[in-house]
């Protein structure tokens, strides 16, 4: 599989799954315009779209890439089903696109009813992980964001975390606000930097470079829980997540 990142509106993914035979899945189409484009560039036509949530930003271009190719099939979850006629996926479902099998995770926590989409080794996740981040909780509470992240870290370590947005310098230096002395997140900070200068998108990241810059994967970690001002041993790490996402939003 050929994986295609698409930027979009002001710091959107959209991402395109190319099976290397000319037909692709789009996920979270914000917009058609640049994914019509990336269509004829690759000569590929869509055969699936899939969404995680609702926002716009997510579901834009739905409207009118159905109207160029009214063959695809749309899977979304319960969220998205008043707008579009599609199929509806929740917790545990599963479905074959060519050679892919997908599963379906539940996912709360930006949205009531976010979910997301594995297909080893490739997770798209919308807005829930981001690298070195996790998404806003416009909907739903840090407990279920916790929840949510505990599932999607548990897969393999070699996953594609395809997230929505460019957001990574920013959290990279706010996780450097937490813990300045931390020389992997330092590190990393560096690398991207470079990367964003040469117009290189940061994403798709991997689970096992998540588990160590990202610090909504860490809360366990007793340096972070001290600087967050708890008092060891903290019993509930959702607490910590949710102090951490606090200090993000007033960042």
């Amino acid at each position: 599989m050929n994986l295609i990142s698409i930027p979009a509106l002001q710091d959107n993914y959209i991402w395109l799954l190319d099976d290397q035979q000319g037909t692709v899945i789009i996920v979270d189409p914000g917009e058609a315009a640049p994914v019509l484009a990336a269509l004829q560039q690759h000569a590929l036509t869509p055969t699936a779209i899939l969404l995680t949530h609702h926002h716009h930003d997510h579901v834009g271009g739905v409207n009118e890439l159905l109207q160029h190719y009214p063959q695809v099939t749309l899977y979304g979850p319960q969220e998205t089903a008043a707008k579009f006629s599609q199929i509806t996926l929740k917790q545990g479902d599963t479905f074959t696109l060519g050679q892919q099998n997908y599963q379906v995770f539940d996912v709360p926590g930006h949205t009531s009813g976010h979910i997301a989409y594995y297909s080893a080794p490739y997770l798209f996740c919308g807005d829930t992980i981001f690298s070195a981040g996790c998404g806003r909780l416009f909907e739903g509470t840090a407990r279920q964001m916790y929840e949510s992240f505990q599932q999607l870290t548990a897969l393999p370590k070699n996953t594609l975390v395809c997230c929505a947005h460019e957001y990574t310098l920013s959290n990279l230096k706010f996780a450097r606000s937490i813990l300045p002395q931390d020389r992997d997140i330092e590190t990393y900070e560096q690398q991207v930097q470079e990367m964003r200068k040469k117009g290189i998108p940061s994403v798709p990241t991997t689970l096992e470079k998540e588990h160590i810059i990202n610090l909504f994967l860490r809360c366990h970690d007793t340096d972070l829980q001290k600087k967050l001002g708890f008092v060891l041993p903290v019993s509930e790490p959702w607490q910590v997540f949710a102090r951490l996402r606090e200090r993000k939003d007033s960042y």
